[in-house]
């Protein structure tokens, strides 16, 4: 056996334990050829469609889908298609393990080596826009982005995370998130926003450590605020919410104090709750997490003279808030910041966020209430709608 045979024989057990293909996709072994979508199809209807995996290119990666949670976004969608994407498959807060890659892939979008059977989650899509890069993104969101979840039906069909599997193509950001457990990273996604939220609001130079701060709304949105709140040191936190479970839950993720609104008639006697919470003194700043325009105009009475609010709880159109622009803003001198969506410096911070969250105990995730297959993804969708749990997931086996 000559010197060339035996290099060839080399080459033959090295592919064969890497899985690389002819043009240098490597895989971890065998892949089905077909795998199903849950496509939505019409309002209110899912359907699992089967469709033959595409082959990967050079640039793509292929991911074997382990989870994703069901977000507001994808709710709103399901129940009255107010982005027009219908057909659609669903899905942007997942993750997976990767199955496949092409051989230009060799790093996340931080620079963290990426290869076969590392658990990954993408953030946004920057193909129309690939001056955007990890450093600049301190000074824009990626509101501009597109996003898997969100992208019309093509024949590529596995563009979604509610899914057997999903293509993760040239243009994409993607992390490397192996060191979480598979519950942290269906989380990563809801965590962002806050993480950028609170971001948003230390522009304001008011966000302080002692600061009284009041959080309106105990969904997964206020109850993830509070949480990034704690880690960072503030411990005077008010949360405001009509259900004693989901206040009782926030005093686990770190609110020292609750106010239920439905047992105050009137806004005057809200605010005076909110007062009294804080012995006496308005709140230093607030974060106003709900999509209801009435929440964003009762807030600006719970906020001191000089006070600091974000609004974070408008992610579609949920319609006009009416405000007294001097009494709210002018003669309080109220610093107001929006927030929406985040930035790739946000979405790698959040990853230190879910570990410290957990190191001090808090309880993040149990926010995953419930966990259902691809098949009842349906019954997951109802349960959402319903307002039934927390964070609602997909998990597959």
């Amino acid at each position: 056996m000559n010197n060339n045979e035996i290099e060839q024989i080399v080459k033959q057990v090295i592919a064969g334990m890497q899985g690389t293909g002819a043009a240098g996709t490597k895989s971890a072994g065998p892949v089905p050829k077909t795998a199903r979508v849950a496509m939505l199809t019409g309002i209110e209807k899912i359907e699992l469609q089967e469709y033959a995996l595409p082959e990967i290119g050079d640039d793509d990666i292929l991911v074997k889908v382990e989870g994703c949670g069901v977000c507001g976004t994808d709710a709103h969608e399901y129940k009255r298609d107010p982005f027009g994407l219908i057909p659609v498959v669903l899905g942007h807060e997942g993750t997976g393990e990767i199955v496949k890659i092409g051989k230009n892939v060799k790093k996340d979008s931080a620079g963290k080596p990426l290869g076969i059977g590392d658990k990954v989650v993408t953030c946004m899509i920057f193909q129309d826009n690939p001056d955007i890069t990890m450093f600049d993104l301190n000074k824009q969101n990626v509101g501009g982005a597109d996003v898997y979840g969100l992208l019309p039906d093509d024949n590529m069909h596995f563009k979604g995370w509610f899914a057997d599997y999903i293509v993760i193509g040239k243009g994409s950001t993607v992390f490397n998130v192996s060191d979480l457990d598979l519950d942290s990273r269906i989380l990563i996604e809801p965590c962002a926003v806050l993480i950028h939220a609170v971001e948003r609001a230390k522009t304001t130079g008011i966000l302080r450590f002692n600061s009284r701060v009041v959080v309106q709304g105990c969904g997964p949105i206020g109850l993830i605020c509070i949480a990034v709140l704690r880690t960072m040191g503030i411990e005077n936190i008010t949360a405001v919410d009509g259900e004693e479970k989901r206040l009782e839950f926030a005093k686990r993720m770190g609110a020292n104090k609750t106010v239920n609104f439905k047992e105050h008639k009137g806004i005057e006697a809200l605010s005076a709750a909110v007062e009294e919470s804080f012995g006496g003194y308005l709140a230093d700043f607030a974060f106003q997490c709900t999509g209801s325009p009435v929440a964003h105009s009762n807030i600006y009475k719970f906020i001191r003279n000089g006070g600091g609010l974000c609004e974070l709880g408008f992610f579609i159109n949920g319609g006009d808030a009416t405000i007294n622009p001097h009494f709210d803003l002018c003669s309080k001198e109220i610093t107001l910041v929006g927030s929406w969506v985040y930035t790739l410096r946000d979405y790698a911070t959040t990853f230190d966020f879910l570990k410290r969250a957990i190191a001090i105990g808090l309880p993040i995730k149990e926010l995953i209430t419930h966990k259902y297959p691809l098949e009842k993804i349906n019954d997951a969708f109802i349960t959402n709608v319903k307002m039934e749990g927390l964070k609602i997931a997909v998990v597959n086996d």
